[in-house]
């Protein structure tokens, strides 16, 4: 549904795009510091999930190391040829660029969020019908503003309606993988506490993602006081996202 509402619309502007990323940025927070850090030190204890948390911060700065900056071709001083035309387009592609790589890390980030709502709703279903058919549809609505945060930096990037709408469903597929795995897989593979562990590192993931490529952009193309209103409202969304989604679950199943 949040890629729907990406697609069905043009493509925005700079500025527009750099208010929804710093709300895509605010949803990523939310889920990474209130959710999936949340969850792993209240569950494997304050030390190690913290230290999953930042095993993850510097897994994936590492990575990003790794991979080289979207950078503008050397422009001959002496050739003046270079109309300004040509010039925007090439910035353009830099920030294109930029944006396809921010989308494709936060639908994997977004997708390994996913696993855990997929196994909830194979344990609500088991407790009973009226329990899973509530807490699916709790999940789908939670998944809408998820489903926006993909799609949109893929939809900027590419002019794809096809490739944003694409992406932004594979993430969405961790669910039904995630009832895969609790059903067949789980229970002779990852501990408890190991699966803990892997989200709360997710969560640092996520975090080093939004703070090192979201957020900055969400700044150069909106503006400071923009880009943090749209932070906060992206957080205060997740927030009462998770809080309906919390409430409707049993005592018994948490995310």
């Amino acid at each position: 549904m949040g890629a729907l509402f990406v697609i069905i619309n043009q493509a925005p502007n700079m500025k527009i795009l750099g208010i929804l990323q710093g709300f895509a940025a605010g949803l990523m927070l939310c889920i990474s510091f209130l959710d999936l850090a949340h969850n792993a030190l209240n569950s494997i204890g304050f030390l190690k999930g913290n230290l999953w948390f930042f095993a993850g911060v510097i897994f994936f700065a590492v990575i990003v190391s790794f991979i080289p900056e979207p950078t503008l071709a050397p422009v001959d001083v002496k050739s003046k040829k270079k109309s300004d035309d040509e010039r925007d387009k090439d910035l353009m592609k830099k920030h294109r660029r930029q944006v396809l790589l921010s989308g494709v890390i936060t639908a994997i980030g977004i997708s390994l969020h996913n696993f855990p709502e997929g196994m909830a709703v194979f344990l609500g279903s088991i407790k009973g019908l009226r329990v899973g058919l509530n807490l699916a549809l709790a999940i789908a609505l939670h998944n809408i503003p998820e489903g926006v945060a993909v799609a949109l930096p893929i939809y900027f990037a590419t002019q794809s309606k096809w490739q944003a709408f694409k992406l932004a469903t594979l993430s969405g597929f961790a669910e039904p993988m995630g009832v895969v795995i609790v059903a067949y897989l789980f229970p002779i593979s990852l501990s408890p506490e190991i699966l803990e562990g892997l989200l709360g590192a997710v969560g640092g993931v996520m975090a080093f993602l939004t703070l090192h490529e979201m957020l900055p952009l969400s700044f150069d193309y909106a503006g400071q006081k923009q880009a943090v209103k749209s932070v906060f409202f992206g957080m205060a969304f997740m927030s009462a996202s998770l809080y309906l989604l919390e409430i409707s679950l049993p005592k018994e199943i948490n995310l």
